[in-house]
C-alpha cells in the first residue's frame, strides 16, 4: 500500500487524536446517531487527555460526516486543534468506532481498513461498442463507452459462396470495434490508475479486445464468466478484486521468504521481530514494511523521538543516541512513520491469514482476530524487505 498520503501526519509533533468512524449503518436517524457518536469521542478523547479545542474539532469533523456518502467510515486524525486528515474507509471499523490519544497517529488500522483496495474498470463489451464502469470498496461510477463500427456485425447462416464477400466485411467490423475497444480501455486505464480490467462478454468478444491491448495491461486482465450483455455481480467483481490482492501479498511474501538468506557478503535482505526491524528503521534501510494485523509484535512497546528515525526497543538506547525527549509508542505505528517518511511501502498481510472471531484490529484493549499467521510470514507479525544501497 502506498502510505505517502500520510506524508502530513509526520509533519507536525504529537499528541494526536486518532478517530475511526463507522458510517456503514444509514438510517433516517443517522444525523442524531453520528451527534451521539461525535460526543462519545470527544469524551473518550479528553478521559484520555486531549486538549479541548482537538476534541471540539473532532466532534465537529464526525458531525459532518451526516453531509458524506461514504459508505462504510472515515478515519480522522486531528491535533492541536485541527483535524490534518480524514482519509476515507474501504470497510467498516469492526467493533464500531473507537477513538485514541497518543504519541503517534493510529495508522495501523489503515492496513486492514482502507489498504489494498484495487480499483477495477469493468469492460462491458459486445460486437458494436463497449460500456466501462470503474469499481472498488467505495461504489461504482459510469467511466465512458466506446461505440464502433454498427455494420455488419451479424454472420449469415448461408453456405453460398457469393456471402463470402460480406462474411469478410463482419469479420473487418469485428476487428475494428476490437481495436476501438482496446484503444478505449487503455485511455481509461491510464486515465484512472486502475489495478485490474475485468473484461465481460463472450468469448470471442473478450480475446479479440484483450490481444489487442498493450503488451504492459495484458496481466492485469481477469475475464469473467458472464455473457454478452450481462452485468457482473458484485459478487465476483469482489472475488477477482480479493484474488488480485492476495496473488500480489503471496508474491511479497515469495520475495520475504527468498531474501532471508544471506548473500554472499553475509547480508540477508530480509529481517523480521521488533529489535531487527528498529535497527534497519534507525539506518534508513526499510524497503518493504509487512505487517500482520494484530500480530503479537505490532503492539509491543517500542520508543520514539520527534524524528521518525529516532525510535529505539529502550528508552536509554534513545539517550544515548543523543534524544533528549522520548515517547513510548507502538512498534506497527513507529516503524510505519520510518517507512513513510523514506518512500518506503507498506503492505498488510492480511489476505494471507484465516479469519479469526470478530474483534477490534488495533483498537486499545480490543481482541482483535486471533489470525493465523501464512506459512513463512514474519514471526510476531513484523517483518521487512530491505535496501542496501
Amino acid at each position: 500500500m502506498d502510505l505517502a498520503f500520510l506524508n502530513p501526519l509526520y509533519e507536525h509533533p504529537g499528541p494526536w487524536a486518532s478517530v475511526y468512524v463507522d458510517t456503514s449503518r444509514r438510517t433516517e436517524d443517522t444525523a442524531h446517531e453520528l451527534h451521539l457518536t461525535a460526543q462519545a469521542m470527544g469524551r473518550e478523547l479528553s478521559r484520555q487527555g486531549a486538549d479541548e479545542a482537538t476534541c471540539r474539532a473532532v466532534e465537529t469533523a464526525v458531525e459532518d460526516l451526516r453531509h458524506s456518502p461514504d459508505p462504510h467510515g472515515r478515519a480522522l486524525f486531528a491535533r492541536a486543534g485541527t483535524v490534518v486528515l480524514d482519509p476515507p474507509l474501504a470497510r467498516p471499523p469492526r467493533g464500531g468506532s473507537w477513538a485514541e490519544w497518543a504519541p503517534l497517529p493510529r495508522v495501523g488500522p489503515l492496513l486492514e481498513l482502507a489498504g489494498e483496495d484495487p480499483v477495477a474498470i469493468v469492460a462491458y463489451v459486445d460486437r458494436k461498442g463497449a460500456d466501462f464502469e470503474l469499481r472498488s470498496a467505495l461504489g461504482r461510477e459510469q467511466a465512458g463507452s466506446v461505440v464502433g463500427r454498427q455494420w455488419p456485425v451479424h454472420r449469415t447462416g448461408s453456405v453460398d459462396w457469393s456471402e463470402r464477400h460480406f462474411q469478410l466485411k463482419v469479420e473487418n467490423t469485428w476487428e475494428h470495434n476490437a481495436a476501438e475497444i482496446a484503444d478505449a480501455l487503455s485511455v481509461c486505464q491510464e486515465e484512472s490508475g486502475a489495478d485490474l480490467l475485468i473484461m465481460v462478454g463472450d468469448d470471442r468478444e473478450r480475446h479479440e479486445v484483450r490481444d489487442r491491448l498493450p503488451k504492459r495491461l495484458r496481466d492485469r486482465v481477469a475475464e469473467a464468466s458472464h455473457g454478452s450483455g450481462s452485468r457482473l455481480l458484485d459478487e465476483e467483481v469482489e472475488r477477482i478484486r480479493d484474488e488480485h490482492v492476495r496473488q500480489r501479498v503471496e508474491a511479497e511474501l515469495d520475495r520475504f521468504r527468498a531474501a532471508r538468506a544471506p548473500d554472499d557478503e553475509g547480508r540477508a535482505g530480509a529481517v523480521e521481530g521488533v529489535p531487527a526491524l528498529v535497527e534497519a528503521a534507525r539506518e534508513h534501510r526499510l524497503a518493504e514494511l509487512l505487517i500482520t494485523p494484530d500480530g503479537p509484535d505490532s503492539h509491543r512497546e517500542v520508543w520514539i523521538g520527534e524524528d521518525p528515525d529516532q525510535v529505539a526497543v529502550r528508552r536509554t538506547e534513545l539517550k544515548i543516541l543523543g534524544e533528549q525527549h522520548s515517547w513510548p509508542a507502538r512498534a506497527d505505528d513507529a516503524l510505519i512513520r520510518s517507512a513513510v517518511t523514506t518512500d518506503a511501502a507498506v503492505l498488510s498481510l492480511a489476505p494471507m491469514t484465516d479469519p479469526g472471531e470478530p474483534g477490534e484490529p488495533g483498537r486499545p484493549g480490543g481482541a482483535g482476530g486471533a489470525a493465523e499467521a501464512a506459512e513463512g510470514s514474519p514471526a510476531g507479525g513484523l517483518g521487512a524487505l530491505l535496501r542496501w544501497k
